[in-house]
């Protein structure tokens, strides 16, 4: 008897992997001017989907919507992940739901702002 499971070929994940992690090698070179913590331990991006062709779409946020890089920021996170090897069409949207809190950082983010 065989399972009609049908399970991922790990060979045909592995590219869409590999461009999702140099996508959030690149979100780690964009920085918030005023915060030493890049955009993506701050945990300023929401959501990041990468379809076939390699068009990505990438929902992020700001700290408030008064932040001083709120038109500048999203343009060159679109500059910085156009740039990685294996992306077609980068798509940023800024989203304000959720509202961004200090919760939302990463532990090593928390670590380096003394927020413990």
């Amino acid at each position: 008897m065989t399972d009609d499971v049908t399970k991922p070929d790990e060979d045909a994940l592995a590219p869409a992997n590999d461009l999702r992690s140099r996508v959030v090698a690149a979100l780690q070179q964009c920085y918030d001017p005023e915060i030493p913590v890049d955009i993506y331990e701050l945990g300023l991006i929401y959501n990041i989907d990468i379809d076939e062709g390699g068009n990505i779409a990438i929902k992020m946020t700001l700290t408030s919507p008064m932040c001083p890089v709120a038109e500048s920021l999203p343009g060159d996170v679109e500059r910085k992940v156009g740039e990685v090897q294996g992306a077609r069409d980068v798509r940023v949207d800024v989203v304000w739901e959720p509202t961004w809190d200090k919760d939302m950082m990463s532990e090593a983010a928390k670590l380096k702002l003394n927020l413990y």
